[in-house]
């Protein structure tokens, strides 16, 4: 089942906003559990799980910072005014 443009940044936004914070004091935790190694495998440990979380979320986030592709061009950036609506190269205004 694709998801929706808007369903796809709200749920890219919660992942973000409550998924990752979650996320980090999960990996702390966990990599707490263990001795403390070496600074540098630390870094690596941490740098491996900050890119391990993007992996599963890669389809969430596709997209999600371009324009609404089902959105009328006349109307983008939502503009009422028309001021920055896109316009033909042939129209000099």
């Amino acid at each position: 089942m694709a998801l929706g443009y808007k369903a796809r940044k709200r749920l890219a936004l919660l992942v973000l906003v409550v998924g990752l914070p979650l996320y980090i004091v999960a990996a702390v935790f966990v990599v707490s559990l263990f001795n403390r190694p070496p600074i540098w495998l630390e870094f690596i440990i941490y740098a491996a799980l900050g890119f391990l979380w993007m992996v599963p979320l890669k389809q969430v986030f596709l997209g999600v910072g371009k324009a609404d592709p089902d959105e009328d061009e006349a109307n983008y950036p939502h503009d009422p005014a028309g001021k920055y609506a896109l316009k033909d190269k042939d129209d000099n205004a």
